[in-house]
């Protein structure tokens, strides 16, 4: 395959995005906002003067101590329990497969309302384990070297599918506290990061509601500096993020020329690198964050040349940055290779004496189809074979 080939072979789909329909029946409070829970729980029959008080006794047994059922909220009285029961759910998505690599990373295969799956990667490091959650079922954004791109749109996620991915990490990981023992070893979940399917800019309400649940202090309790955002680029949505979210962000970049990233991140055509460099600039002073990360996907003759590096350093002067360099994680059918590693550690080099940090990403959990996207896609292969499929006995 020639590299004309490779890089202008983009996916893409018909998008059909389906609707979202108010449940019937008891309301989940998982995903609610503080105000929200509020709201919901006057109109349930809670005396005002009380509802600010049962948010934070039922937010802490939620969100702090991991519990799932009214029943065992015993700092409420049996009659108010019963009544939360009667009113409201607490409801996290479905983990329908797990996989756990070699080298320690879990993938998990979720089920949400209306039967769609998701993903989520557990990924364990020395000092600290990083989630990576989704924001989407498919994406719009078709970015070439993507799984996910092979996948459409089918809907955003809501806020308590988005959050209910930690809650269900933290399950599978035994992280809620034992009551009255103290909890004195580290985080197993440290980190979350926004790099799952889908563009969170394209579903921006859910994802900042999500996310100040998780930093608030009285149950996950995630520092900001602890969760990352990643966005191919939505320019319009980046300095709302900023305000509303203040995380830590990181641009899916992966080009250095408007020629090439047209081609891998299709976005690009609409907000160019120039406009998405300028409103960069101001993201650390408003979010009050260090500095912004720049994911660089390593594509084998694609944009890993010396060259490449050299105009990657020309074009984030004066943006504070690190370079994160990763190896392509080659999935079935891609048009891309993975960039030889002696390539890789030049392209580094060359960042790292510009006076940037560039480390190389470590691939993690290749032989449990940790690429994103893969194992959603081997799922719905796996039911469409089943529902093509004859059974035995039913012709004679």
């Amino acid at each position: 395959m020639t590299e004309e080939t490779q890089t202008s072979k983009i996916l893409t789909h018909n998008f059909v995005t389906v609707p979202r329909k108010a449940p019937e029946g008891p309301l989940n409070i998982v995903g609610l906002t503080r105000s929200s829970l509020r709201k919901a729980l006057i109109e349930s029959g809670t005396p005002e003067k009380q509802a600010n008080m049962r948010v934070g006794q039922i937010w802490q047994w939620i969100y702090e101590k991991g519990v799932r059922d009214f029943g065992k909220m015993t700092n409420l009285a049996k009659p108010y329990r019963e009544s939360l029961q009667k009113n409201f759910l607490i409801s996290v998505p479905e983990v329908i497969s797990k996989n756990i690599s070699k080298d320690g990373t879990r993938k998990y295969l979720m089920r949400i309302d209306g039967g769609h799956e998701i993903e989520t990667v557990y990924i364990p490091e020395e000092n600290r384990g990083t989630l990576c959650i989704s924001s989407q079922v498919g994406c719009t954004l078709t970015c070439s070297f993507c799984h996910t791109g092979t996948q459409r749109l089918v809907r955003n996620l809501t806020s308590s599918e988005i959050v209910g991915q930690i809650l269900v990490a933290r399950d599978d990981l035994g992280e809620w506290p034992t009551q009255g023992i103290p909890k004195t070893e580290p985080r197993l979940l440290s980190n979350v990061v926004l790099m799952g399917m889908g563009e969170p800019l394209y579903n921006f309400d859910n994802v900042r509601d999500a996310m100040k649940i998780a930093m608030d202090p009285e149950g996950i309790a995630l520092s900001r500096r602890r969760i990352t955002l990643s966005t191919s680029g939505v320019v319009p949505e980046i300095a709302k993020t900023a305000e509303e979210i203040g995380c830590q962000l990181a641009i899916s970049f992966h080009a250095t020329t408007d020629e090439i990233r047209d081609k891998l991140v299709p976005i690009n055509k609409k907000w160019n690198i120039s406009n998405l460099l300028e409103t960069l600039k101001n993201y650390p002073k408003v979010s009050n964050s260090e500095r912004i990360t720049f994911e660089y996907v390593m594509l084998k003759n694609i944009n890993d040349s010396d060259e490449d590096a050299r105009r990657l350093v020309k074009l984030i002067k004066g943006i504070p940055a690190k370079i994160n360099l990763i190896p392509f994680n080659e999935w079935p059918g891609s048009p891309f290779e993975r960039s030889d590693w002696k390539q890789i550690e030049s392209f580094a080099e060359i960042i790292y004496r510009a006076g940037y940090a560039s480390p190389i990403r470590t691939p993690r959990g290749e032989d449990i189809m940790a690429a994103c996207g893969q194992l959603k896609s081997d799922s719905e292969k796996e039911r469409k074979s089943k529902s093509t499929s004859v059974p035995v006995g039913l012709n004679g």
